[in-house]
């Protein structure tokens, strides 16, 4: 699927759910397996990926972290702001999409994925589901946007709130889980 400015949203995709192994070199196996990718490779990704999260956690330069986010393979616009003590997904970065113009308070957590272990298979499924911010979104403080959340053009999501769904454009969202508040497309155009 290719949004608005043509850029290829992946789909949701299936995964096995957690077994990290009682051994270091088990977890490599079965993580490089899942991602289809060599054992080293898997390894330096996520070295990689470790080190580059932290220091944008932490960061107190806005355009540092964005290129941070951006080189573990969050797909982020023009003239976003990202806060600081923000966390993106670890795990799967590549499926969060930040339009332009966004903004990203501090303390907000982006997670593309749920990945349970085996013993709740019967309540939750194990996947990956991309996360789209789009074009003028501004996420409150300590907002939580989990696998299925869609923030519509220039929608805003109140501090605190958790996001599990599609947010409609120029909506105001707030609560856990988050509802409608109000539209104001009518006001932005005056």
């Amino acid at each position: 699927m290719a949004d608005k400015n043509n850029i290829i949203i992946p789909p949701a995709i299936e995964i096995p759910y957690f077994d990290h192994g009682s051994k270091l070199s088990e977890t490599i196996k079965n993580s490089s397996e899942r991602r289809k990718m060599s054992k080293f490779k898997f390894v330096c990704r996520k070295i990689r990926n470790i080190i580059l999260y932290r220091l944008a956690f932490f960061c107190p330069l806005n355009s540092w972290r964005i290129k941070m986010h951006r080189r573990r393979g969050v797909h982020i616009g023009k003239n976003v702001y990202i806060g600081q003590n923000c966390c993106i997904d670890n795990a799967y970065p590549e499926y969060i999409f930040i339009g332009d113009d966004v903004s990203l308070a501090g303390e907000v957590t982006v997670v593309a994925h749920i990945n349970p272990y085996a013993h709740f298979k019967n309540v939750f499924e194990s996947k990956v589901t991309p996360i789209v911010i789009e074009k003028g979104a501004w996420i409150g403080v300590k907002c939580t946007l989990v696998p299925g959340a869609r923030i519509g053009e220039y929608a805003s999501v109140a501090a605190g709130s958790v996001v599990n769904k599609k947010v409609p454009a120029y909506t105001l969202v707030a609560g856990n889980p988050a509802k409608k508040v109000f539209e104001y497309k009518d006001q932005m155009a005056q």
